[in-house]
């Protein structure tokens, strides 16, 4: 049984929450000068690396608001999902497929292109049954496009062995979910024009958190959700940054402050102060990611014409996101008949029809296996 007040829901204030303005100032104003610098950057790039830029910021926050859960999705599959939505030409080469990937762009392009559509059960219900399109959680059946019911026990957060569990948070009963969501998504739409944006962003995730409607899915629903609320506030429909590619990246900090904050007696400063600060270097990391957007659009512009496999394609592409320098071990033999699905044979002799076309270049010696990059000189500007 709950114990008296431990979690935030349990307080007097709740749902209504206290920060302190004061150590907000900085953050806040750190975080819109990098917000209005990255959108002045984007308005001097052209329509196509615009649409570059998009496709690769939605599959990293695809995969990563997926990944902080524990489940990784198939990168193929994932890129093949964003590039059939946003009707790109890559996605009549590809053939992978998941439901679940579809699943996830799906709520994701919803709740951003459509931001100005109000928020509903029966979308919120939509979300849910698209990230379950089994009706299953791994090996086990749950309620989808519903709120939980509790049938199994209280909605608790634990991890630990078997026997051994450590409960971290426990959800309101299922009984007062439907006045909470009721009035969870009341102030969702009445918020709008009474907060700041991005205050109302970190705000809406951590009560969605705390109500936790859902027998699963409810992390990346709150981050759709924070996704919507970015959009609403730089009333924009794409973002040019990944907040759940950054969250991974601090996954252990960012349980550690809701934990801490579900615990808390409803003042919320230091989650929304992590937010920002979150936020912040989310953008910054922004920066990388477009440059290697730039970087692969130049690759390509160079070698146009070369008529290559689109296996040899797809395999470029892996070294293009990874960057100069960044695929670990460089591409070996081995890797490439992996990647590929070939035998060693078949990458050993695409693999010299590259180097022949000075598209890959040997790397310095590490070890007993050969090893190869992309000749990164001819076409990074260096």
């Amino acid at each position: 049984m709950t114990h008296a007040k431990q979690y935030i829901w349990q307080q007097p204030l709740w749902p209504k929450f206290q920060w302190n303005h004061e150590p907000l100032l900085e953050p806040l104003g750190n975080c819109r000068f990098k917000q209005g610098a990255l959108l002045a950057q984007m308005k001097e790039l052209g329509l196509e690396l615009k649409t570059q830029a998009r496709a690769e910021i939605l599959t990293q926050e695809v995969m990563k608001t997926s990944e902080i859960e524990g489940e990784r999705l198939n990168p193929d599959a994932v890129r093949s999902s964003v590039a059939r939505r946003l009707g790109l030409p890559t996605a009549e080469s590809s053939s992978a497929r998941d439901r679940q990937a579809d699943g996830i762009v799906d709520i994701l392009l919803d709740a951003t292109i459509n931001y100005g559509k109000k928020l509903t059960e029966e979308r919120l219900f939509g979300w849910h049954a698209s990230l379950f399109p089994t009706g299953y959680s791994g090996l086990h059946k749950i309620r989808v496009a519903a709120w939980r019911d509790d049938r199994n026990g209280p909605m608790r957060v634990v991890s630990g062995p078997i026997g051994r569990e450590e409960i971290h948070y426990e959800a309101p009963p299922a009984v007062r979910l439907a006045s909470e969501m009721n009035r969870f998504m009341h102030w969702w739409e009445t918020s709008h024009n009474e907060m700041d944006g991005l205050l109302r962003a970190a705000v809406g995730h951590l009560q969605f958190v705390v109500i936790h409607p859902f027998e699963d899915g409810n992390g990346r629903i709150a981050r759709t959700l924070t996704e919507m609320a970015l959009a609403q506030d730089e009333n924009l429909s794409t973002r040019y940054y990944s907040l759940s590619s950054q969250i991974m990246t601090e996954r252990e900090t960012y349980y550690q402050i809701l934990d801490h904050t579900n615990r808390g007696d409803g003042d919320i400063t230091e989650w929304i102060k992590w937010f920002l600060e979150c936020m912040v270097r989310a953008i910054l990391e922004s920066g990388k990611l477009l440059a290697n957007v730039m970087l692969k659009a130049r690759f390509w512009r160079f070698y146009a014409q070369t008529g290559l496999r689109e296996r040899q394609s797809k395999i470029i592409n892996r070294l293009l996101e990874a960057g100069p320098g960044g695929f670990e071990g460089g591409l070996t033999n081995r890797k490439y008949a992996a990647m590929g699905h070939v035998s060693k044979a078949t990458a050993q002799r695409e693999l010299a029809d590259l180097v022949q076309r000075g598209i890959l270049c040997l790397n310095p010696s590490r070890g007993r296996s050969t090893s190869y990059d992309l000749f990164w000189g001819k076409f990074d500007g260096r």
